[in-house]
């Protein structure tokens, strides 16, 4: 059973994807984070970031490179692509708990219910946060860097940019109500599976406009070049969001695709991490 309820009635979400894409246990997970050497001496501000959610081997060391860099955050909301196809278009776990080897990551209830509250596109749902494992990879990382924290999970399907745009406002709303720090991640991969000078320049054009702030000329171009990032729906709310809420600027902490990491160079994916402040 992925999601269960504990002794005190909490909804607890347990991983479905530790011991594939990351360590099961907490020591050797936070051995794993460790190596990637990320040791940054001062952090800054962020109101998103962009950060992938491939296995630790291949996209590990840009996660960890992009969150190390950050001011600790207590309320973070992470918006993350659908690819399992299950439950809805825009779903919110609002109640519980989210398991990691680390612990339990608790849902920041207020917060989502707000949400909720605040328009009909994003609902609360359970099955499309079942078996999607691109919410899950960020918890360690943040649970490492961060400590305590609170969140809110939205799984978020590819639609068109007005949809974007209303899923954003929802949130916006919701943020402005609570007057406090709420920090975005969102969750995506680069271009899949092709060879890596392709992979490169395409995620250039993409990376272009997610440094520019444009939402809306990142959704053409992700459409007109066939750009194959998973994440588009995230990365274009993210976007949205935080130009509402203050943001001015984007950069690229660091990039590489999974050749960098030791995988064929025929087919890589490539894996971005921004800073958003």
């Amino acid at each position: 059973m992925v999601i269960r309820v504990d002794k005190d009635f909490n909804m607890i979400r347990d991983a479905v994807v530790s011991g594939q894409f990351y360590p099961s246990s907490a020591s050797e997970l936070k051995k794993t984070i460790e190596r990637f050497g990320e040791k940054s001496a001062s952090k800054k501000h962020a109101y998103a970031i962009i950060i992938p959610h491939a296995g630790y081997v291949y996209s590990g060391k840009v996660a960890a490179s992009t969150i190390d860099k950050l001011l600790p955050k207590k309320r973070i909301i992470i918006l993350g692509p659908n690819h399992t196809g299950y439950g809805e278009n825009f779903g919110l776990f609002a109640k519980g708990a989210w398991n990691t080897p680390f612990g339990d990551i608790a849902i920041d209830e207020d917060l989502a219910a707000r949400i909720i509250n605040k328009g009909s596109l994003i609902v609360e749902d359970v099955l499309c946060h079942k078996f999607e494992h691109s919410i899950e990879v960020e918890l360690p990382f943040l649970y490492y860097y961060f400590k305590e924290f609170k969140f809110i999970p939205i799984v978020c399907q590819v639609a068109d940019f007005a949809t974007y745009k209303e899923a954003a406002a929802q949130i916006v709303a919701a943020i402005k109500d609570i007057k406090e720090e709420v920090m975005i991640v969102a969750s995506s991969d680069m271009t899949h599976y092709e060879p890596d000078p392709a992979a490169r320049k395409k995620d250039r054009l993409a990376l272009e406009h997610i440094t520019n702030l444009d939402a809306e000329g990142l959704t053409k171009t992700v459409r007109k070049e066939n750009i194959t990032m998973c994440g588009i729906a995230p990365v274009a709310i993210a976007l949205l969001v935080t130009k509402e809420i203050g943001a001015t600027k984007a950069s690229v902490s660091l990039y590489q695709t999974s050749a960098d990491s030791g995988g064929p160079a025929s087919s890589v994916v490539g894996y971005a991490g921004v800073i958003i402040s």
